[in-house]
């Protein structure tokens, strides 16, 4: 696989027998922007040392040795969704077996439990409920606000807040405003899966579409809310799907800068309707991560989620183009639905522990990157 080359990459370092990466790498040397082209070829090497050191080295230009993580929980307050995506094991359609709905009072008493340390942040998702009105939800984070006022809440995905915006009579600036008044910090980054119509209308015909997605975007960034960027890959999609699918992530962070991490999401079909897809391979996870941050030249970080990939996996995508592992996470259950089998929570040790083996120096953050310092049970937040 590998041989030398005469380039001024291959003095650095750089060495593959794949002609095709030869002219990407002076490209990464030079600090130059990628093109559509470049990402299907990287794609479609077979290469990965070559493709992963490419994305190490721009991973380390900015970022050098540190890798990040945070101490968070996930809440999800209900199941019920009126959308019957092909993708979900997670959703359940009103009055099925297995669904529900959390009361706030529940909610919030679940936002501080089985915790040992205090937690920086609540990530929030869940389902598009029929009959919860937009009150509920502006509710649910002021009472978690009133509670944890010093934790930051990263709460519903685009498609959730075009869906309360519909139910509400409202537009997505109003609905966000209202939304950011409550407490609201930043969004997630979720429902974006991969924005080609020609996918969207096989695995999640009843969300928003890509267009819609990205201008719900824009709306939260215009606005003063930073949000995370998704895409969901190894089901229906092809190598032309994903770079479209961060090339038009970029386009937008090139207008508002208000992504902060691009997060991979490998597909997990047990339980949802393409249960007939085989789940993604170890090669299929790294060589995401190592494009996604060779293409995605103006996104700060790049997350490998333990949750999705595996621990160990997100350990060596730490050499791959990864800065950041996610965090504690506490109860995950939209994947696990899918047939996850990692564990459902990490303390923040296990994390310390994974960056440290890795080589990497770990950066306990809050969502917006800025240092945690902890002192006993609680943390100051670096201004």
């Amino acid at each position: 696989m590998i041989s030398k080359s005469h380039n001024s990459a291959a003095r650095h370092g750089f060495q593959t027998d794949d002609p095709g990466l030869r002219p990407i790498a002076a490209k990464v040397e030079a600090g130059e922007r990628l093109s559509f082209d470049d990402g299907v070829a990287l794609y479609q090497s077979g290469d990965i040392l070559a493709v992963g050191w490419m994305a190490n080295a721009v991973r380390e230009r900015m970022h050098g040795d540190i890798a990040y993580f945070n101490v968070n929980r996930h809440i999800n307050p209900t199941n019920v969704c009126v959308a019957s995506c092909r993708l979900c094991a997670f959703g359940r359609k009103k009055g099925d077996a297995g669904t529900y709905t959390m009361a706030l009072e529940e909610a919030w008493e679940t936002a501080g439990s089985g915790l040992s340390e205090a937690v920086t942040e609540f990530h929030i998702v869940g389902g598009l409920h029929p009959d919860l009105p937009f009150e509920y939800f502006e509710d649910l984070v002021r009472g978690l606000k009133i509670r944890f006022p010093k934790v930051h809440i990263k709460a519903f995905t685009m498609v959730e807040v075009a869906f309360l915006a519909k139910r509400g009579k409202m537009t997505i600036e109003e609905t966000l405003v209202r939304m950011k008044a409550a407490g609201v910090d930043s969004l997630p980054g979720g429902g974006a899966e991969i924005f080609a119509d020609r996918v969207r209308h096989i695995i999640c015909d009843h969300k928003i579409d890509g267009g819609e997605w990205l201008e719900t975007a824009r709306t939260a960034h215009r606005i003063g809310l930073k949000s995370n960027a998704t895409m969901l890959y190894g089901h229906v999609e092809n190598d032309e799907d994903r770079v479209d699918h961060m090339l038009r992530l970029r386009e937008v962070q090139d207008e508002t800068g208000g992504f902060q991490t691009f997060i991979p999401l490998a597909f997990h079909p047990d339980n949802t309707a393409l249960a007939h897809i085989p789940r993604t391979t170890g090669m299929m996870d790294l060589k995401q991560i190592a494009v996604g941050r060779l293409l995605l030249d103006n996104f700060p970080h790049i997350k490998s989620y333990w949750q999705m990939v595996s621990p160990e996996l997100a350990q060596i995508s730490l050499r791959f183009g990864a800065d950041d592992i996610d965090g504690t996470v506490i109860e995950e259950k939209i994947y696990h639905d899918a047939g996850a089998t990692t564990p459902q929570g990490m303390q923040r040790s296990d994390l310390v522990r994974l960056i440290t083996e890795a080589g990497r120096v770990p950066f306990e953050r809050d969502t917006l990157y800025r240092a945690v310092t902890r002192s006993e049970d609680t943390f100051t937040v670096a201004v």
